[in-house]
């Protein structure tokens, strides 16, 4: 008689313990991140460098209005070693100057604060997937772990990687962007045995960067050289194969630039923003608004789910037996909306025009932003700085990592109005085409403006009238290059409809329709020369959008052709420069850029599942 086989343990829970519908909406105000307080003011070759030193660390934080009666949540988030209270999620914000540089030092702080020993994550890690995979020793760091056994690995428990990268700085060197292989663990009292405390990368940028040696373990020197159009930037995690977990966990954070000759004066526009010394609750008329989606356990924690959730038979297919990740989710949809750490908050508005930074932080979610009034938006900006002129907008479309600059007057509104800020994006990945929309009850809501009257006179200038910085056009175009988004499917059972993305190129290279998938360890296609203008064609075989984002750079958007069919000019909104784009399904999506510094960059897709 043969023994039966163990059987494997319990999948867990893939379902949140506290619906998005029994979160009360609207009691309690927005947070409006403070400034982040920097350490010192360098002198640096005659010049001065803004210099942060900042972590990342755990804490709790009321992400869930108190009428629930929960303790607060549990969450990771970054702040000034030097001002133990400034630790935020979202983080505050860094303000920048024009051709001022600013140097951060970025610290791994996640260990116990007591023991110094390492925290594990706070939500569950796939080691099965392409990751930065610090058990595999210096040797297996950066790879994909192979598995045995009949039964699909548990969420790996150790130390966890980390590193920033400022999305949307340009002419950046390569050891200051955050590259996935620099990760770094924290410098904790018990790294187990044979873990890589570093990513491949990391030990190569510390050899070659001129701060190398004021990086020290557990943490990064990174200078951002400020030599770029004024804009909205933020930053973020950028691990290779657990950004998704990092970002949801709580960490990132606004990076404004400001002044230059592409900026505006400081009157023309609504102000004034957060400064810094500003107390909690100081009123300001220009107000950065991070949008996410989060699941919500009823003890209060942050839910994401622990299992792909795959039924007999297809649970075979889990790695070690099969070639599907066991716990991965590749899209994740939280059903509560929350606006800068708080669970659909409020915000006071006078009857005056204000300036809202938008940002979409969700890890899959595409926005179509509405008022329920019908107010317009006025855009005048977006990843790149000012649009070349101002935009009315009924909806806004932000997919995953844009930002928009936009002005909105309420200055016709009456005072007791209440308006609330719309959710039309669907609950499911976004496809471009007519979709259902958000649940009206939950996620088709954002945040709420109430209207008050004005103490203060407006002096700013109304956003129809304002003249915005000229932008200079990208000159000829050197090379014209091809590259493609896909979907591979399982290679054991094709027909069950498990895929996984893959960026790659085309066959044949120049001209061709044939999708070449490529992996991360496949030689670099994309080297472009420094100097050199290119237009991308990005042509995406896959069912959904997919927001492009390339790093070093900002680029313009040339136009969109379906495969079948003729090119039509960008949308509206995107008349300016960028850093993130949308590939629509079964199309191709032209992009202009040009390449001003030497190094090793990634593009990518900002769905971050």
């Amino acid at each position: 008689m043969r023994a039966a086989a163990a059987a494997c343990p319990a999948v867990p829970g893939s379902v949140p313990t506290l619906p998005g519908a029994a979160i009360p909406r609207y009691t309690r105000p927005l947070a409006i991140p403070r400034v982040m307080p920097e350490t010192a003011v360098l002198s640096v070759g005659g010049a001065d460098t803004d210099y942060y030193e900042i972590a990342v660390r755990q804490f709790e934080q009321h992400v869930l209005p108190p009428e629930l009666g929960l303790p607060p949540t549990t969450v990771w988030g970054y702040g000034s070693v030097h001002h133990p209270r400034s630790f935020s999620y979202p983080a505050f914000t860094i303000e920048a100057r024009w051709r001022r540089p600013v140097r951060v030092k970025w610290i791994n702080d996640l260990k116990d604060p007591t023991t110094g020993r390492f925290l594990p994550h706070l939500l569950p890690v796939d080691p099965t997937l392409h990751w930065a995979n610090p058990p595999g020793g210096v040797k297996g760091r950066d790879r994909r772990p192979t598995f045995a056994g009949d039964c699909p690995p548990g969420p790996y428990r150790g130390p966890v990687p980390f590193v920033t990268h400022l999305h949307g700085t340009a002419r950046v060197q390569q050891e200051s962007d955050g590259y996935p292989e620099a990760w770094y663990l924290p410098a904790a009292t018990d790294i187990p045995e044979g873990y890589a405390e570093t990513g491949t990368f990391y030990d190569h940028y510390r050899r070659t960067s001129p701060l190398g040696q004021l990086w020290e373990p557990g943490a990064a020197v990174f200078e951002y050289p400020n030599d770029q159009r004024p804009s909205t930037l933020w930053y973020h995690d950028h691990s290779l194969g657990i950004t998704r977990l990092n970002v949801y966990a709580g960490p990132a954070g606004f990076y404004l630039l400001r002044g230059g000759p592409d900026d505006l004066p400081h009157d023309a526009l609504p102000g004034p923003a957060p400064r810094p010394g500003d107390p909690p609750g100081a009123r300001v008329h220009e107000i950065p608004l991070v949008i996410q989606d989060r699941s919500f356990n009823d003890d209060g924690s942050l839910f994401y789910p622990a299992s792909r959730g795959l039924s007999p038979p297809l649970d075979a297919l889990y790695i070690p037996k099969g070639d599907i990740p066991p716990i991965w989710v590749p899209e994740f949809f939280g059903d509560a909306m929350v606006v800068n750490g708080q669970a659909w908050p409020y915000l006071e508005v006078e009857q005056r025009r204000y300036r809202f930074r938008i940002l979409n932080g969700c890890p899959s979610r595409f926005l179509l932003l509405k008022m329920d009034n019908g107010l317009p938006f006025w855009q005048i900006g977006s990843e790149g700085g000012f649009l070349p002129s101002p935009v009315e907008r009924g909806t806004l479309l932000l997919a995953p990592a844009e930002r928009v600059d936009v002005i909105v007057d309420f200055s016709g509104v009456r005072a007791g109005t209440e308006i609330v800020l719309l959710n039309l994006g669907p609950d499911a990945p976004f496809t471009g085409g007519p979709q259902t929309p958000a649940d009206p009850k939950t996620t088709g809501q954002v945040m709420q403006l109430r209207v008050v009257p004005a103490t203060s006179s407006d002096t700013s200038t109304p956003p129809h009238r304002l003249d915005l910085p000229r932008i200079t056009p990208l000159g000829e175009v050197d090379v014209r290059r091809q590259v493609s988004l896909n979907d591979v499917s399982s290679a054991l059972k094709p027909e069950a409809g498990l895929q996984v993305a893959l960026l790659g190129t085309l066959d044949p290279p120049q001209g061709g329709r044939t999708p070449r998938p490529l992996f991360w360890h496949d030689p670099i296609t994309e080297n472009p020369a420094v100097g050199s203008t290119e237009v991308w064609e990005i042509y995406n075989f896959t069912v959904d959008a997919h927001p492009i984002h390339v790093h070093e750079l900002h680029f313009e958007v040339v136009d969109r052709q379906p495969f079948d069919g003729d090119p039509r000019p960008p949308e509206a909104g995107e008349e300016g420069v960028k850093d993130t784009v949308v590939a629509l399904p079964f199309e191709i999506t032209r992009i202009k850029m040009r390449f001003d510094r030497p190094g090793r960059f990634v593009w990518h897709c900002h769905i971050l599942e």
